[in-house]
């Protein structure tokens, strides 16, 4: 693999946001909804976000300032005044929307009614929610901490949730966040955004034994760790397993109609027999089978 390798101060702020904003995404989108101390509102989206911690529930984003002349977004200016805001979750239905609050608008001038947005009241804090948005949390702002003074700095906005509303309708039957209908967005670079739907959803297995430690790649045969025919995901679904199959357990699958077929198939040569080995512990694997995969692989 060829790297380009860039010195960061060789690059101007617009060149530097290009390459981190393309490789570090998607990134979720904070909608949020603040208020000035004379109630006027402002609702605006920052792709710089995330949740920071469970216990406080504590979600982070960054407003920074402008590159072309340094100066600092309403959203910034009210969380200093009054340290409170919501932030409600972007879904595809309002990602439009969304986009039309980015805008600079002047202060004073409400988001809200630009991009056609409802303002809902909330309970614990003065910022109104978004009643498009599926989820809303209402939050305190613990701390803001600025990472610098030049243009396209970041300010750190540490905000604690206090209060979540969710739309029963994206809820499973268990009473938790289904992901196949809350249809989230998120922000690449660019004009560039994705969309998270059923079809581009999987999961990854944890290990669920006792001591919940997979074996690692470490751990494989020299021939299974190097092999040609294995990618680096079909490694780690290898590299899962807590235990590897015993002899009985390999020497009764190799017995099976399944794996007679491939034997006589490769019996040629132990090149061949490995390669077609492997590219049938890689289908196993394809299809959820990892202790079977395992067990061609030990053949």
């Amino acid at each position: 693999m060829k790297l380009k390798t860039i010195d960061a101060s060789s690059l101007t702020p617009a060149e530097m946001q290009v390459y981190l904003h393309y490789a570090i995404a998607p990134r979720p989108i904070c909608f949020v909804s603040t208020i000035d101390k004379n109630g006027q509102v402002n609702l605006s989206p920052f792709s710089f976000f995330n949740v920071f911690s469970i216990n406080p529930p504590i979600c982070v984003f960054s407003p920074t300032s402008r590159a072309r002349d340094n100066t600092t977004k309403h959203t910034l200016e009210n969380v200093l005044e009054v340290p409170e805001c919501v932030i409600n979750v972007v879904n595809y239905d309002m990602v439009q929307q969304t986009y039309l609050t980015s805008m600079d608008y002047k202060k004073g001038v409400n988001e809200f009614s630009k991009a056609g947005f409802t303002e809902l009241a909330s309970e614990t804090i003065k910022p109104p929610r978004v009643a498009e948005s599926t989820v809303q949390l209402e939050c305190i702002v613990n701390d803001v901490i600025s990472l610098g003074k030049n243009g396209g700095a970041g300010n750190l906005v540490i905000a604690e949730v206090k209060r979540m509303h969710i739309n029963e309708a994206i809820l499973d039957a268990n009473g938790t966040i289904d992901p196949h209908k809350i249809d989230l967005v998120a922000r690449l670079g660019g004009d560039w955004y994705c969309r998270v739907t059923s079809d581009n959803l999987f999961k990854i297995a944890k290990p669920t034994g006792s001591a919940g430690m997979g074996i690692g790649v470490d751990a494989f045969p020299e021939e299974v760790k190097y092999s040609k025919v294995l990618t680096g995901n079909n490694l780690g679904l290898l590299g899962l397993v807590e235990t590897l199959p015993s002899d009985e357990e390999v020497k009764a699958f190799s017995e099976t109609d399944e794996m007679k077929e491939l034997a006589d198939a490769s019996i040629a040569d132990s090149h061949t027999r490995t390669l077609q080995l492997h590219l049938k512990a890689r289908q196993l694997l394809d299809d959820g089978r990892v202790m079977d995969a395992w067990k061609v692989l030990l053949m």
